[in-house]
């Protein structure tokens, strides 16, 4: 079988993808490794994603994506992507099979940045943690650490403090890059303190973690902490995919036009994986939508 369209990558650039792919009738395959809804899910609250007041659940979010795409005739096959192969027939290589498409849709979005000092690989998942709404319910009554200072570290942060009893945000430069309305909730819960101007620099303990030696970049000296966890929100890293004949930005996003083409006729990117500006929910999923619509169009044209 031929497909129309085959989505890799199940977030919500993917599910919005294919949502307008299988709307138009187009006969639409998504590949997903994991669950489809990709970093939201563990987003306890998206508070500016349009049409929830009040916020929503990025799990439930996903949910509801997914369950759409799936009524309008989207197949889902869970597996990895290992190739994919241009052509004028595109084949995607998985782990299991090969399928082929007259159209590919890259949407593999970016996984978390690590901190890459001594000690992290260590505690990774047993006291090194990138996702609060995951792990914070192991830290009731604890002290914690939390690494960054965008929107997703106050945010993530915000929700530690239901749970900790007190959250340290460690921050490298002197203010926070949060936008001002987290900042101020942030401000409100008397269990957060900001150490500016400081970076981690080795995690030290035997069976857990018993402590973090941070470097004061403005003196230059280091400390210990005390910390039972350590939570890491630092930037996203974007995702490699064995995909020939696009181009690539020097930090490894893919290069596309505002019509979400690549430099290969017939492939197309859409979401974090795609040099952009902002990477936010509803950036995803507008995105999703124009690089189905553009799918169609070429297909059109064959």
């Amino acid at each position: 079988m031929v497909y129309d369209v085959i989505i890799v990558g199940g977030g919500p650039a993917g599910l919005s993808a294919a949502i307008y792919s299988s709307r138009a009738r187009l006969k639409t395959l998504l590949i997903e490794k994991n669950g489809c809804g990709g970093q939201m899910t563990v987003t306890d609250l998206l508070e500016n994603y349009p049409g929830f007041n009040g916020g929503v659940n990025g799990f439930d979010l996903a949910v509801k994506l997914e369950t759409q795409a799936r009524d309008f005739g989207t197949e889902i096959v869970y597996d990895e992507v290992t190739e994919i192969k241009n052509g004028s027939v595109k084949k995607v290589v998985t782990v299991n099979s090969v399928y082929e498409s007259k159209t590919v849709i890259i949407a593999v979005g970016t996984h978390v940045k690590e901190m890459n000092i001594p000690g992290e690989a260590k505690f990774i998942g047993r006291g090194v943690s990138f996702c609060a709404t995951c792990d914070a319910p192991f830290y009731r009554e604890k002290e914690v650490l939390v690494v960054g200072g965008g929107d997703s570290a106050i945010q993530e942060s915000i929700y530690l403090a239901k749970f900790a009893k007190k959250v340290t945000i460690l921050h490298r430069r002197n203010e926070l890059r949060a936008t001002k309305i987290l900042q101020e909730r942030m401000l409100s819960c008397p269990n957060i303190s900001v150490m500016y101007n400081t970076v981690p620099k080795e995690i030290i303990g035997e069976d857990r973690i018993e402590k973090i030696s941070v470097t004061d970049l403005e003196t230059n000296q280091d400390k210990y902490l005390k910390v039972d966890g350590i939570f890491v929100f630092i930037g996203l890293v974007p995702n490699t995919l064995l995909v020939t004949g696009i181009a690539f930005d020097e930090q490894g996003y893919i290069i596309t036009d505002e019509d979400m083409r690549a430099s290969a006729d017939g492939i197309f990117a859409c979401g974090d994986i795609r040099q952009k500006h902002l990477r936010q929910v509803v950036t995803a999923a507008s995105d999703g939508a124009q690089a189905a619509v553009s799918a169609g169009h070429y297909i059109d044209n064959l």
